[in-house]
């Protein structure tokens, strides 16, 4: 069980209720400070002060009085007209997350909603209703507009949702659920949809694959140079330690580790000097991905538990201050860095892939085909991953360079940060596919090596991948076998067994 207190959530904790639904609670002293800030919401509904949101409309119609007997009507005006999100929906588990993450946020205690709303929003959680939300449609600020006016229509009943694996009416799941649908009053329809939850929701799910791909990429490229008996020289902690990137020195530790028993890498000098750099400078390379990650990892968290509404109420009501925390430029450099860098763990996994391939530059059979000439074997292979790298580069190009004015040019810079979001999970599931081939190009290499002769902890990555694709013996449509492995990696499948790894660490130190 999750305890949710809009301070302390973690990506650990949000992939355990995202991923393995895991039950959310709230903090009863975080409702006690919601319960003061709709005091103070409802103090200035009452005394008719001119407060933005909730006695006035909205963007350029901040300037238009609301009496206080159209408060309600306003807040759902204010959801109805800004569901305007395009396209197909987000993943179901990106809509969990954007529901998590908007509970979360309202439980600081500085948006002035009722506890009734956020209850409501763990009803949704814990009964694994989903809200249908389009991809399409936000500016990264004033917040994701759109796609959080499509969640907040399902608490009023309106919308669809997703729920066991059906796409139906928002009323249907509320009602077999027993969840009733809440009127919105002052201030509750602006506080639900002012916010990050759509930029950062996409960007935790793109985050935690793009950590599983990363350990799995190194898997993949060690079982690759043995396909290619590499020079482990290059791995060496004296290397690492020179530079000085504790990212780059962890990336050859994990290699090491990976080949600490393998009898096909090889020492310098005695079949080469030096290997190319796509795999020399795995630990550089891969390094540095990591250490994009860190920052990701780090600014995510800080924006799940972050108050991104607009106006915002402090001490008790006896401030109200509108401001732009709704802004998504944080999160927008973010999912912009981590696009380029995981399209950096397909680049160099690509250069690999035809190092295993091309008979110029290996002693291996061309293409790795078992009748070259008569059969192409991988030859098609390498052109999918080089076509998958290539779009990787269209999506990497930063959305966070662009913006665009809108409402009347009162909200005239954005941060496109959902556009960001969305394009790094493309260039992760790209990525991830382009490992995919390396894996079946370094199977096969290190089976004609002589398989009996690879590390313990790649052995174990060669044995479990064979019962996903079998061995190249003859064409057939390798398409099958990419899609198989990539979805076997997507079920966050280590393709090693941990424990095993933990033992050859044990057993080198030992030594």
């Amino acid at each position: 069980m999750v305890t949710l207190n809009g301070h302390s959530l973690t990506l650990a904790e949000a992939q355990n209720v995202i991923f393995e639904r895991e039950k959310v609670v709230y903090a009863e002293e975080s409702m006690r400070h919601v319960e003061k800030s709709r005091a103070a919401v409802e103090d200035i509904v009452r005394e008719e002060r001119t407060v933005y949101g909730i006695t006035t409309g909205f963007g350029k119609f901040s300037d238009v009085y609301i009496s206080k007997q159209d408060v309600e009507a306003l807040q759902l005006n204010l959801i109805r007209s800004h569901a305007c999100g395009i396209g197909d929906p987000f993943p179901e588990m990106v809509s969990r997350a954007m529901v998590l993450l908007r509970a979360n946020a309202l439980l600081k205690g500085y948006s002035g909603v009722r506890p009734e709303l956020i209850m409501r929003l763990l009803d949704l959680l814990n009964a694994h209703i989903h809200p249908v939300i389009p991809q399409q449609g936000s500016l990264g600020a004033s917040g994701d507009l759109a796609p959080l006016s499509h969640l907040a229509l399902v608490l009023i009943g309106e919308g669809e949702v997703f729920y066991k694996n059906v796409r139906v009416p928002a009323t249907e799941a509320l009602t077999k659920e027993g969840i009733f649908p809440i009127t919105l009053t002052a201030k509750e329809g602006l506080a639900l949809i002012n916010g990050t939850q759509a930029m950062t929701a996409m960007g935790v799910v793109a985050y935690l694959e793009a950590e599983t791909i990363a350990y799995q990429s190194e898997v993949i490229a060690s079982m690759t140079m043995e396909g290619l008996e590499a020079i482990i020289d290059a791995f060496d902690e004296d290397i690492h330690l020179a530079r000085g990137y504790q990212e780059q020195v962890d990336v050859a530790r994990r290699i090491r580790d990976h080949l600490a028993d393998s009898q096909l890498v090889t020492k310098q000098g005695e079949i080469r000097v030096q290997d190319a750099y796509s795999i020399r400078c795995i630990p550089q390379v891969h390094g540095a991905t990591w250490q994009t990650l860190h920052y990701v990892k780090e600014k995510l968290e800080i924006e799940m538990n972050a108050a991104t509404d607009n106006p915002l109420i402090f001490d008790n009501g006896r401030k109200v201050l509108s401001g732009g925390n709704f802004h998504g430029q944080p999160i927008a450099f973010a999912m912009d860095f981590l696009a380029i860098a995981v399209a950096e763990l397909a680049n160099i996994s690509e250069r690999r892939i035809e190092r295993l391939v091309n008979p110029q530059l290996n002693d291996l059979p061309a293409f790795l085909s078992p009748q070259p000439g008569l059969q192409s074997g991988a030859m098609i292979m390498q052109y999918a991953a080089a076509s998958l790298v290539s779009e990787n580069k269209i999506y990497a190009h930063p959305a966070s360079v662009d913006s665009i004015p809108s409402s009347a040019n009162q909200e005239d810079h954005v941060s496109m940060g959902t556009i960001g979001s969305r394009h790094a999970y493309e260039v992760i599931t790209n990525t991830r596919r382009v490992l995919a081939i390396e894996a079946i190009c370094a199977m096969q290499a290190a089976e004609i090596r002589g398989k009996e002769k690879m590390a313990t902890v790649t052995r174990d990555f060669f044995e479990k991948g064979r019962e996903i694709v079998p061995s190249l013996t003859k064409d057939r449509v390798f398409s099958n076998d990419i899609e198989a492995l990539n979805q076997a990696l997507k079920k966050d499948w280590y393709p090693f067994d941990k424990s095993l790894q933990d033992k050859v660490t044990e057993m080198k130190g030992m030594r």
